[in-house]
């Protein structure tokens, strides 16, 4: 396999994080409106107060893509983000590639110096659960969610 590199945001991209969140969304669940929120305008979504997504790419290829999302409130003290529109290629799965996106990540989470990191996911999305938990995540109490397909949150203190 060829080197995988995690790349940040670039308008360039914009296509291929909607076209890998829509592609994995689609087949397990069904798309929701606040999904095509974010994917279709993250520059109000996702990018605002440090917002970031990055891009995994074998080659020129582009094969993964995770979003991280500043929540804070100002009345909250600590700052928070979500881990979101985490995706990756089914041609690419089982290389380590949402590891690699997840870690760059908390990585960047961490020269924030942000404290927790969360996520919401299904429970049938196994491998990712796994993966997460491998990285630190645990299971958290569910909180009301813009998402039906959400039946699980995990958190990380960093």
């Amino acid at each position: 396999m060829n080197d995988v590199s995690i790349i940040p945001y670039s308008l360039q991209y914009q296509d291929d994080f909607k076209r890998l969140n829509i592609e994995w969304i689609s087949h397990y669940f069904a798309v929701e409106p606040h999904d095509l929120e974010q994917l279709d305008h993250p520059e109000i979504y996702v990018m605002p107060r440090n917002g970031q997504i990055f891009f995994a790419k074998i080659g020129e290829e582009v094969v993964g893509c995770v979003a991280m999302v500043n929540t804070s409130t100002s009345e909250q003290g600590v700052a928070e983000f979500e881990l979101a529109k985490m995706a990756v290629s089914p041609t690419a799965q089982g290389k380590g590639i949402g590891k690699k996106l997840c870690l760059a990540a908390i990585d960047y989470a961490r020269q924030l110096d942000v404290k927790k990191v969360w996520l919401e996911s299904n429970r049938i999305l196994t491998p990712a659960l796994t993966m997460y938990e491998s990285v630190g995540f645990r299971e958290v109490l569910s909180i009301p969610t813009p998402y039906a397909r959400a039946d699980i949150r995990m958190e990380m203190m960093l």
